[in-house]
């Protein structure tokens, strides 16, 4: 296991996306235009995070910026995201019920980066992409650049993110769920799902 990787993961805030400036070209390009369109400033009510594959390192070309959100007043929440972002291109909103809560998404284009606008009634730090995005930057931080490498390699293949590391970890059941579930563990019992996965993979 990299140490220094563990203990970065473990102090990462990723309410602060001033760590994309010491990332990648496309992480870097990524803050520079978020920052032109002031997306941090316009949420920042709603307590926005930045989840999904690029503050992973695991984007690739058609990869969105996926923002969470917590939104209790629906109503206000599309009107200012309508009031911000209706004249990018392709914007679309709507509405829809997720594990029986009200949602709302917006999508649309800015500069070279597809965007997605989640909001959800409930604390960003309680939904599932901020859980997946959590637990996954943990096993990388334990898998190295292998299992970056490989599980960018399965992206590509065009599988999801989740499939793809429930893929490569070799973990058993639905990759979502799974995931959710080894976010509860301690650093300790998620290294022990990791040290297990060479022999899993032999057994296969």
């Amino acid at each position: 296991m990299d140490e220094r990787a563990r203990e970065k993961v473990e102090i990462q805030n990723w309410k602060d996306i001033s760590y994309l400036l010491h990332g990648t070209p496309r992480q870097r390009q990524a803050y520079a235009a978020l920052q032109n369109l002031r997306v941090m400033e316009i949420l920042r009510a709603y307590s926005p995070v930045l989840v999904g594959t690029l503050p992973l390192d695991l984007d690739i070309a058609e990869s969105d910026l996926d923002f969470l959100c917590a939104v209790y007043d629906h109503a206000s929440f599309e009107s200012q995201v309508r009031a911000a972002f209706a004249m990018q291109k392709n914007f679309a909103l709507t509405r829809a019920t997720i594990n029986e809560l009200p949602v709302v998404i917006a999508q649309f284009e800015f500069e070279t980066f597809p965007f997605e606008i989640f909001g959800q009634p409930r604390p960003v730090a309680q939904q599932n992409g901020y859980r997946h995005l959590v637990v996954e930057a943990r096993l990388l931080a334990l898998g190295g650049d292998a299992a970056r490498a490989a599980i960018r390699t399965l992206k590509r293949a065009g599988i999801k993110t989740e499939p793809a590391f429930a893929r490569y970890f070799h973990l058993a059941g639905d990759p979502y769920q799974t995931l959710l579930e080894l976010s509860n563990l301690s650093d300790a019992k998620l290294h022990q799902v990791v040290a297990g996965f060479p022999a899993r993979r032999e057994a296969d």
